[in-house]
Order: C-alpha cells, then structure tokens, then sequence
C-alpha cells in the first residue's frame, strides 16, 4: 500500500514531464508504423508478382529480426546522427518482417478456383489483385500489423538512449537511479499504448475488411455503424495527418537559432546539462533544445561533430583516454591542455574552463567485505580479484582508462567481469552477486548504498575534471554563450556536485536539482 501511494504521489509530481514524454512516444510510433506500412505492402506485392524474390526479401527481413537493437542503433548512428531519425529507421526495419510476411501469405493463399474465375471474368493482373486477392488477405494483412504496432511501442523505448525522447527516458532514468516508481511510470503507459494502439487498429480492420470475409455476422450496432462511416474514416485521416505533421515539425525541424545541449546517460551528465541549458536559458534570449540521457562518450562526441548538439560537459580523463586515444596522465593541466588543442584542431570544439569537481573513477565495495578482507588499496582487492565478480559499466570495460588499463597495471584477475549499467550494479552489489564495482567519486548512490571506496594507490586513473565542450561554430553565431557558460567556472565542488546526485538518485527531478543550485550561487533567479 505504501509503494502504490508513493508511485500515485510520483505520477502527480512528474505528471507533466510524463505526459509530454507519452506523446512523443506516439508520434514516434504511428509514424514508425505507417512508414513500415508504405514500404512492407508494396514490397509484399512485388514479391508476388515475382517470387523469385521472396525468398531474398523475406531472408533479408529475419537478418535484420535478428539484430540486436542496440547494435542497429550503432551502426546507423554516424550515418543519421542522434534523435528521432535513427529510432524510426530502426523501429521500421524491425516492423517489415510481420508485415511483409503476413501480406505475401494472404496474397498467395487465396483459393486458386476464385482467381480462376476472375480470370475467366476478363479481369486484367491488377485488378484481380486489387478486387480479389487483397479483400481476401485483408485479415492476415491486418494481422502483421496489429504484431508490428505492438512491438513498436515496446522498440521505441530505445530510442530515450539516443536522445529521441519518449517514455524509454523513464525507463533508462529508473533503472541508473534504482527508481522502481520512475520505472513503472515509464512501463505503464507504454503497455496501456500497445493495447490502445492494437484496439485502434483492430476497429481499423473492421473497416477494410470486406463484411463477407469477416468472422461474425451479428447485426451492426449504431457503434458498429459509426466505425464504418464515412465521418469516422475522415476524421481518423485527419488525426493520422495531424500526428504526422507534429511529428515531422517537432522531430525533424530544428530551429535556427536553437542551442542544443546534450549529456550522457547517467544523472551526473543530465544534471549538468539542465545546468548548461538553464543558465542559457536564464541569461540569453537564445531558445534552448535539452537531448540528454544519451549514450556514453563515444555516442554524444560523435552527436558533436556531426552538429547534433551544440555543447555538452566532458571529463578531461575521458577527453584524453578514451576519445584522444592518449596515454594517461596524472598531472591534471597538462592534461587540460593537451584535450583542448586537438579538440580545437581536430575537432572545431573549444574547451571552457574547468566546472571546479574531479570525477575520477573509483572502486567500491562494501564496507563489511572491505573489513572481512582488509581490503583498503585497489592493490589490496588485485590479491583476492580471482575469488571474486566485479560488475561494471559496460563503457568501463571497454576503455584504457578503464578496467582494460587498470587489469593490467594493478594485475588483477577477476572470476567475472560483468558488464552492467546504471544502477543495476549497485542492486548486484547489495544482492552479493557482485562484490566490487566502478563509480565515479561524485556518485550520490555512494552515499546512498553507503560504500567503501579503495584508493588508487598506483595513481592509475587521470583527473576527471568536467569541463564545458561547444562547437567552435556555435561559440561564432552565437557570441554571448561563452561569457554565460564561464560563470560556472569554478563553482561547482566535488561536495556539491555529490550532493547533487544524491538528491536526484532519490527521485527529485534533474532539472529542479540544476536550477536550485544556480540559484544559490546567484546565477539564476
């Protein structure tokens, strides 16, 4: 009873942001649905009237079934940058299969006696296919796509992950934060969505389809009547075309003197980035565009060359390492130094002025285990890493500033690496089904979980420290943004940035959190 209060009070709190991120999830999918639709059924036609084809087509169709949905995103992300259109595509290629699928079935299994007879009618290719193959196959047809728009609701909770929106952001929020209300507020009305969207479309299928085909042949109520009304089909194309048009305008059009601001997918970043775009917001007359929560690093400094955002933070450790390909370095100017020149030469980005906090990386533990093991030093942890299973982000793995530099300069040798984002590795940890973690220093779940950090006593990790990245060009067109963004030279501590996350690893909203402290520092009103 005291969860269910807590999820009500939750849903009012987040009401608007949980309103507006349920409608960019419908745009989302109904034009994912009718684009799939426009490309499956003539494809489906084509493959009929040339079966040599069906076998390629419907093989390529299962290929790309069969793709992890991530790694599609991957591969069309420097190709269509961040945002909605690489969720759309992704979302259509997976709704070709039921669709194609189901339409070349209908199509061929018609009875060969009736073709026949059209035929014997006079009737040319065409019209056999229009007036009597496709009235015939209309329920197998409507089929794959009721199985289409249903999982397409599930699918573009994905698209949260690369900056597109929709209820995915709750999701992936809920889950870093150990939020289960912030979960379910994301879940529910995605699963209401489905089950609205195969409602729709199953009175949809009582239209087309032919009153002979149809399974019952109960008398037509006035609401069965109404359904099939010229009145209803008009106004159902109007409200198809309105969400088109809303869709096309809020996804694909960026306004000229818009400022993009995006971050990567953990509370830190978004908080940061409600920091940045408030305080442009606060002291410019620039409109402001927020694409946060997206990917790791790699994800958001592609989204910046291909002029997808126009500013986010960076660590100075992460600029080096993981995207300089640099060794590491310990000396944390010279560090700066080095990112800034080859962003600027490489890239076009400028560095600002550190924020004040260092992020580093940390190993963490439980206090209790810690003492077990007298376990103080990651030196101290490479003796026992063979007993033990480390769960770590899945962007630690993979990085030289990660666990594949520190494995080789501390030794270790864990039974398991498992790769697990967010907050989930946090519930692994307190479940014991792993015994050590990564984190970053200013990680409000630290406090949270109340755990044990192990020094760095090989000094192996470079500083962290979050800086401020805009596109040269950016900084060009619009003039006052770098004496704005400069006012948070210096002002944000480790303390304060840990606090921070703290309250938003407890459920307050990212946005208020950043404006609250712009506020007290006197930057905003």
């Amino acid at each position: 009873m005291k969860s269910l209060s807590s999820f009500i009070s939750f849903v009012i709190d987040r009401k608007d942001e949980i309103l507006k991120l349920f409608m960019q999830h419908i745009q989302l999918t109904v034009l994912s649905i009718l684009i799939a639709v426009l490309i499956a059924v003539p494809l489906a036609i084509l493959i009929v009237r040339y079966r040599k084809l069906s076998v390629p087509v419907i093989g390529f169709a299962n290929v790309v079934q069969s793709v992890p949905s991530l790694a599609l995103l991957g591969f069309l992300i420097p190709v269509l940058g961040i945002g909605s259109k690489p969720s759309i595509v992704m979302v259509v290629m997976y709704s070709l299969l039921p669709i194609v699928k189901n339409t070349f079935t209908g199509l061929t299994n018609i009875t060969p006696a009736l073709v026949e007879a059209a035929d014997g009618m006079g009737l040319t290719n065409t019209q056999v296919l229009l007036k009597v193959r496709f009235p015939l196959a209309m329920p197998i047809i409507m089929s794959g796509i009721r199985i289409s728009s249903v999982t397409a609701v599930g699918l573009m909770t994905i698209a949260a992950f690369i900056g597109a929106g929709g209820l995915g952001y709750l999701v992936f929020s809920g889950v870093q934060t150990v939020n289960n209300n912030m979960i379910l507020a994301g879940a529910i009305p995605a699963c209401i969505l489905a089950i609205f969207l195969d409602f729709i479309i199953g009175k949809v299928e009582n239209i087309v389809v032919p009153e002979g085909i149809k399974d019952t042949h109960a008398t037509p109520s006035k609401t069965n009547s109404f359904f099939k009304s010229k009145k209803f089909k008009i106004w159902t194309s109007v409200l198809v075309l309105l969400v088109i048009i809303s869709t096309v305008a809020t996804s694909f059009v960026k306004s000229k003197d818009t400022i993009v601001v995006g971050s990567k997918n953990f509370n830190e970043q978004i908080i940061l980035g409600d920091m940045v775009a408030s305080l442009i917001e606060s002291k410019t007359k620039y409109k402001v565009e927020r694409k946060l929560n997206l990917g790791g690093a790699t994800v958001v400094f592609n989204a910046m060359k291909s002029k997808d955002l126009d500013v986010y933070v960076e660590y100075t450790g992460t600029g080096l390492v993981n995207i300089l390909k640099k060794p590491s370095i310990s000396d944390p100017t010279k560090v700066y130094d080095i990112v800034k020149n080859d962003f600027s030469k490489n890239y076009g980005l400028e560095l600002l002025k550190p924020l004040g906090f260092n992020n580093t990386y940390v190993m963490a533990v439980k206090p209790d285990f810690a003492s077990k093991n007298k376990i103080e030093t990651i030196s101290d942890l490479a003796k026992i890493s063979s007993k033990l299973d480390a769960g770590v982000t899945m962007e630690f793995v993979n990085r030289e500033d990660g666990y594949l530099g520190l494995q080789k300069k501390y030794n270790l040798n864990f039974k398991s690496v498992k790769g697990i984002d967010g907050g989930l590795r946090y519930t692994a940890l307190e479940k014991n089904e792993t015994q050590v973690l990564d984190a970053f220093s200013t990680d409000g779940l630290i406090k949270k979980f109340n755990l044990k950090l192990l020094k760095d006593d090989k000094s192996f990790f470079p500083p962290y420290y979050a800086v401020p990245v805009v596109r040269a060009e950016t900084l060009k067109k619009y003039p006052e943004l770098k004496t704005v963004l400069s006012l948070l030279e210096n002002k944000v501590s480790d303390e304060d940035m840990r606090n921070m996350n703290y309250k938003v690893d407890n459920g307050e909203q990212s946005r208020k959190v950043a404006e609250d402290f712009l506020k007290s520092k006197k930057l905003m009103k």
